[in-house]
């Protein structure tokens, strides 16, 4: 099946049609869309008559009911073959009706096979970008690399380090020394040792992203079987919590095979498929889950986590999950009108003024009046701002998934006089090139903060992969802040994180616009659901209740 004659079939009728209209609508060069239309009319699709010389009409004569034989050949192969294989045609340009039968006939299949494992199977939309841990900067990837990897330790909500890979440790004013547990295997068989840790750690001190956060590390050796130590002789009163990090987390690489110690392991990670299979050598309470399953669906599929025993005539339950929040950056530093306080100040006042509207853009969406800081920040009261002289556009990052979002805030800002031009960023190139970043003026970001929110928001200020890490390095006054914490106690943060983001604030760098809720609908058989990582279940504790006759 060709997705490009599919998409010609139900864009253009039999008629006069310009070879230039036909490469726009199939989005290929002339020259492409000539040889396409060459092998259709071999294939007995259509007859072509070629208009001579650019711009001449040429002549398009259907044959053949191409969307009646591809639905045909869909259905069939949604019936016979596993879903992941089916759904890749479900994102075909169909038309409505089209579209409708082969949903309904893929929502009947989904999650449908039988079997004697219990398997949770869950729609996805996107392919996980990476599932290695020093790459994992989206929350779908951390939430991946959450139950594939251990860290050596686990910091919970309340900031409280509790054991994982290490059972003990010992901390100093410029060093922890830290013990592992015995005998935990790594998915390949191979037992966990000291030397893995500080290699995989010391991967991680000197990798780009994190040169920053790391910054007070002096270096980590062995120090006896089991054993290892970490040295920062400036002090840093957060070293447990860098241990604590997704980004930590421990793993092996083998001829290009990684692997971790997780409650699961993964058996196989496509565009189409991912699974993950619990560990039953697992050092810690196996998983009550067999499988966990991810499949590819268009867009527009409902998304139900249900097990591998419900069919589509399936109960469900919601469960209301925290989505993070959404502020609107602007670079400061840039060498454009956005670098005049002024300036940003205006746009500030803006979008506090609009702010109460955001759900009108996405019900899930809730106005964000006070900050990052759930039930720490305060409400922000934004003063009456002339509008300054505009000399040229400001230039507005868009991404697909904040595309709805970005669009409203164009049009209040142009409703107020502001010029903007929009510049398309994709959500790969916006995760891993801060480049990108620094090309536009402003933009909106979704975060979602790890288990514990202080050091969340100062991970959020300075990873490698943070939005904001450029215009701190940048701002003095900020910059000081930043190394406050190497020597402010932990339990002392929030008030040192108050200061921080009050700072951001009243600078207009950081402007808060939303607070993001998720429903997420679970079939009434999957028991025991939390929600632990950047606001995704817990598969470590889901169980499915046998139907029992």
């Amino acid at each position: 099946m060709d997705k490009y004659l599919l998409t010609l079939w139900n864009s253009v009728p039999s008629g006069n049609i310009k070879q230039e209209e036909l490469a726009e609508i199939l989005h290929l060069s002339t020259k492409q869309s000539v040889r396409y239309i060459h092998k259709w009319s071999i294939e007995g699709w259509l007859e072509f008559t070629s208009g001579r010389g650019r711009g001449n009409v040429s002549t398009i004569k259907w044959l053949k009911n191409v969307e009646s034989i591809f639905e045909d050949q869909v259905l069939k192969i949604i019936e016979e073959d596993p879903v992941e294989l089916s759904s890749k045609y479900l994102i075909f340009d169909w038309s409505a009706d089209s579209k409708l039968r082969l949903m309904n006939k893929f929502r009947s299949k989904f999650g449908s096979v039988q079997t004697t494992n219990d398997k949770l199977v869950i729609p996805r939309r996107y392919p996980f970008l990476t599932i290695h841990p020093l790459k994992s900067a989206d929350v779908t990837s951390a939430s991946l690399v959450a139950n594939v990897y251990n860290r050596l330790v686990n910091v919970d909500e309340s900031g409280i380090i509790l054991p994982e890979l290490a059972h003990s440790w010992d901390i100093s004013s410029t060093k922890v020394r830290i013990y592992l547990k015995k005998d935990i295997k790594f998915h390949d068989g191979s037992i966990l040792t000291a030397d893995d840790v500080v290699l995989c750690l010391n991967k991680l001190l000197n990798y780009k992203q994190y040169e920053e956060l790391w910054e007070p590390i002096e270096k980590i050796i062995v120090a006896a079987p089991l054993v290892i130590d970490m040295y920062y002789p400036s002090g840093c009163s957060y070293c447990l919590q860098l241990l604590g990090t997704m980004n930590a987390s421990i793993y092996k690489e083998n001829n290009g095979e990684i692997v971790g110690t997780g409650c699961f392991f993964l058996e196989e990670n496509s565009v189409h498929k991912t699974t993950l299979v619990a560990f039953k050598e697992y050092f810690g309470e196996r998983p009550l889950l067999d499988e966990v399953e991810f499949i590819q669906v268009p867009q527009d599929f409902d998304v139900v986590y249900r097990s591998s025993t419900q069919v589509e005539s399936h109960s469900t339950f919601q469960v209301e999950s925290d989505s993070g929040f959404g502020v609107v950056i602007m670079n400061s530093f840039r060498n454009s009108p956005i670098q005049h306080k002024g300036v940003r100040d205006y746009l500030h006042y803006i979008i506090a003024k609009n702010r109460h509207k955001i759900s009108q853009v996405d019900a899930r969406k809730l106005p964000n009046h006070q900050g990052c800081l759930i039930r720490e920040s305060k409400i922000n009261t934004i003063p009456m701002v002339k509008k300054p002289d505009f000399t040229e556009p400001l230039v507005l990052k868009v991404m697909n998934y904040t595309e709805n979002t970005s669009m409203w805030l164009k049009d209040i800002l142009e409703n107020e006089g502001v010029p903007i031009i929009t510049k398309w960023v994709s959500f790969r190139d916006t995760v891993s090139n801060n480049a990108d970043n620094e090309e536009v003026d402003l933009f909106i970001h979704g975060e979602v903060f790890e288990m514990n929110q202080n050091f969340s928001f100062f991970y959020f200020l300075l990873s490698g992969y943070s939005k904001l890490a450029t215009t701190l390095k940048r701002d003095k006054k900020l910059n000081s802040y930043i190394k406050e914490y190497l020597y402010t106690p932990f339990e002392k943060w929030p008030s040192l994180n108050l200061r921080v983001e009050k700072a951001l604030i009243n600078e207009s760098i950081m402007i808060p616009l939303y607070y993001e809720k998720r429903q997420i609908p679970f079939t009434a058989d999957l028991m025991n659901i939390n929600i632990k990582h950047f606001g995704y279940v817990d598969f470590s504790k889901l169980w499915v209740k046998p139907e029992i006759i």
